[in-house]
């Protein structure tokens, strides 16, 4: 079984895995700086883009659950978020088909970063994959080894991604393709937006069994 975590808007790595292999998504895990449990990438008029929730310093992050950490909701990044995806993907073929599905999301407070989180999981899981539902730890997923946890790996840190024999891109359209080439693993909401009904056929065959 394959260990993941519960990622800010998963890109197309975490969900080609969560859609077609068996996986844990670990919520007691200790939450980690920098990484894509409070972040996502989209592709933007300016090129591959950075979005991240701000989130409550607990005082010792590196002692801290995923599930404890909590939203800062002093700070206006809700509607950086919505503002940055409408101007991103208002033009895509599929984004006013979807665009309600994820609206109320940034419309609304949360106080934890996993009642985001595993909303947005949700949701996007029903759109692509109906009927998945995703399988959350009861308690710190331990592993034998690195073969299947991918908790660190998928990272937006070069340093600390690893080989991935169980992923390849499929490029498929995307905004602002007249002046960028194929920006690979971003989002899935790229995918969604982009591909509508397709973006589950694209997944599979990231997928590599």
């Amino acid at each position: 079984m394959n260990v993941l975590s519960l990622n800010y808007l998963g890109n197309i790595q975490y969900f080609s895995k969560l859609c077609f292999s068996e996986c844990i998504v670990d919520i007691h895990e200790y939450y980690r700086r920098r990484s894509f449990r409070n972040r996502c990438e989209i592709l933007s008029a300016g090129g591959r883009t950075a979005l991240t929730a701000s989130v409550v310093n607990p005082g010792n992050f590196s002692r801290t659950a995923v599930k404890d950490i909590r939203l800062d909701n002093t700070r206006r990044w809700r509607h950086t978020h919505w503002q940055s995806m409408v101007s991103s993907y208002k033009n895509s073929p599929y984004f006013d088909f979807y665009a309600e599905r994820f609206e109320p999301f940034y419309d609304r407070e949360f106080e934890f970063l996993f009642e985001l989180n595993a909303g947005l999981l949700e949701v996007i899981l029903d759109i692509i994959s109906p009927g998945t539902k995703p399988l959350f730890s009861k308690r710190y997923v331990e592993t034998c080894g690195e073969d299947n946890d991918y908790r660190g790996s998928i990272s937006p840190l070069p340093r600390l991604m690893r080989p991935d024999t169980r992923f390849r891109d499929e490029p498929y359209w995307q905004v602002f393709s007249d002046r960028f080439a194929f920006e690979r693993n971003l989002s899935v909401v790229d995918l969604i937006f982009c591909e509508g009904p397709g973006a589950r056929d694209i997944l599979k065959k990231c997928y590599v069994p």
